[in-house]
C-alpha cells in the first residue's frame, strides 16, 4: 500500500526540504487551500477534498470530494478518515502547522488518532518531523536536535539512552517540558522506551 500524503493550507517556506521527503509513489490528498502548495511541491493530487471556503475549486480532472462548510470534521480530518477507509496505513501531513493555532493542535490530535488505531503518521514542516510513539523505538536518522513530550496524557517509565541527556524510568508529564531539545552524539543511535503512555517525538533537522 502506498503512503498517503495529506496537504493542508498552513504556510510552507522550505519547499525543498519538504519535497525531498516525499515521493512520486505517494498518494496525495490536497485539502482546500492546501492546493496553493501544489505547484511548488511539484506533486499532482490523487484526490482533492474541501469545502472550498478558502480556495477556489480548481476543477481539475482529479477525483474531488466537495464538503459542506458546516461540518464536524476539518477538511484535513475528513481527508485522513477517507484515506483510512481506502486502506492506507501510513500518513504524512504537510502544511499542517502554523498560521491558525487551533488547526495546529487539531492536526497534532490526528497523530494521536492514527496511533490509537495502530496506524503510522507524521507531520512535516519546514525543518522538523513530528510523530507519536509508544513502547520502544530508536532514532538513527541524523538530526540536529530531538525532543520528546507527553502526548495525550502523562508518559511513565521513560528511558533515553545514547543521547546527550539520558534518563531512566522517568515520568514525562503534560505540564512540564522535561524532554525538550536533546541531541544525539555522532555515531550513536538513541534508544527510547516508554512503559506507559505515549510521546510526541520531534526531530529537528535544520533551522
Amino acid at each position: 500500500m502506498k503512503r498517503c500524503v495529506v496537504v493542508g493550507g498552513s504556510p510552507i517556506e522550505n519547499y525543498e526540504f519538504v519535497r525531498g521527503r516525499l515521493s512520486d509513489d505517494d498518494f496525495f490528498i490536497y485539502c482546500d487551500c492546501g492546493l496553493s502548495h501544489m505547484e511548488r511541491l511539484g506533486f499532482k493530487p490523487s484526490l482533492i477534498v474541501g469545502d472550498f471556503d478558502s480556495h477556489e475549486n480548481p476543477e481539475l480532472d482529479v477525483e474531488t470530494i466537495v464538503l459542506p462548510t458546516e461540518k464536524d470534521d476539518t477538511d484535513t480530518v475528513y481527508a485522513v478518515k477517507e484515506a483510512i477507509n481506502r486502506g492506507f496505513t501510513e500518513f504524512v501531513l504537510v502544511g499542517a502547522l502554523g498560521k491558525r493555532f487551533d488547526h495546529t493542535l487539531g492536526n497534532l490530535a490526528i497523530l494521536l488518532m492514527l496511533n490509537s488505531k495502530g496506524l503510522s503518521g507524521i507531520i512535516l514542516d519546514d525543518y522538523s518531523e513530528i510523530g507519536v510513539v509508544s513502547g520502544k523505538f530508536t532514532i538513527s536518522e541524523k538530526c540536529k536536535y530531538f525532543s520528546v513530550l507527553a502526548a495525550g496524557g502523562d508518559a511513565h517509565g521513560v528511558t533515553i539512552k545514547n543521547a546527550k541527556y539520558n534518563i531512566e524510568d522517568a515520568d514525562i508529564i503534560s505540564d512540564f517540558p522535561l524532554g525538550v531539545s536533546n541531541e544525539i552524539p555522532d555515531g550513536n543511535i538513541a534508544e527510547i522506551s516508554v512503559r506507559e503512555g505515549r510521546l510526541f517525538v520531534i526531530k529537528i533537522f535544520n533551522e
